[in-house]
């Protein structure tokens, strides 16, 4: 791990601090005249998501996490556990559902994700900003609907149940942002 001042974070990095992850969220350095500058910085703990704020001398250091993004594709699942394939090391690792929660919806065997690693645990899943999945369960399309405004529900074939316009039938193949979990068009 890399010791920095304070004063060179920048949003989005990630820290350790007292044996746990914090991801800078935002930060407001603060000069008044002559007096010691202080840096006030809004800090997200990366495994419980609590966000809390933090005043510190600029100058002072702090360690910097090493964090490792490895591709992976996504093979079985086993129980209650997801197999991930290392794409470079052809390694397995396996990661529970309760781990992943309701991004496995967007993945189907043998798509590709990126899983975020902090010294050799897995820490996150950074899944591609659009999946290709296809529609297993809708209503029929209704004659003489308009496109205006008027959603139905429909289930994917990993479980997802999303709304889309009236002219999707089941079969058809779509584009979903896995940021949203929204609709954004048919599949070309």
């Amino acid at each position: 791990m890399a010791s920095i001042a304070y004063s060179e974070l920048r949003r989005g990095m990630i820290i350790v601090e007292e044996g746990q992850l914090f991801q800078v969220m935002d930060r407001d350095l603060k000069t008044p005249g002559n007096l010691p500058s202080k840096l006030r910085l809004k800090l997200k703990n990366v495994k419980t998501g609590f966000v809390n704020d933090k005043r510190v001398h600029p100058e002072d250091k702090v360690e910097q996490a090493y964090l490792e993004t490895r591709p992976m594709q996504y093979l079985y699942r086993e129980g209650d556990e997801f197999v991930f394939m290392d794409k470079e090391t052809f390694d397995q690792i396996h990661l529970s559902k309760e781990w992943i929660g309701d991004q496995m919806l967007y993945l189907k065997e043998n798509d590709d994700a990126k899983v975020v690693f902090h010294e050799s645990k897995p820490l996150s899943l950074e899944l591609p900003n659009t999946v290709e999945l296809i529609v297993t369960e809708t209503d029929p399309a209704l004659k003489g609907a308009t496109a205006a405004a008027q959603y139905k529900p429909a289930t994917l074939e990993t479980g997802l149940k999303i709304s889309v316009p009236p002219f999707v039938g089941i079969g058809d193949v779509l584009s979903i942002d896995t940021r949203t979990g929204e609709y954004l068009g048919r599949a070309k």
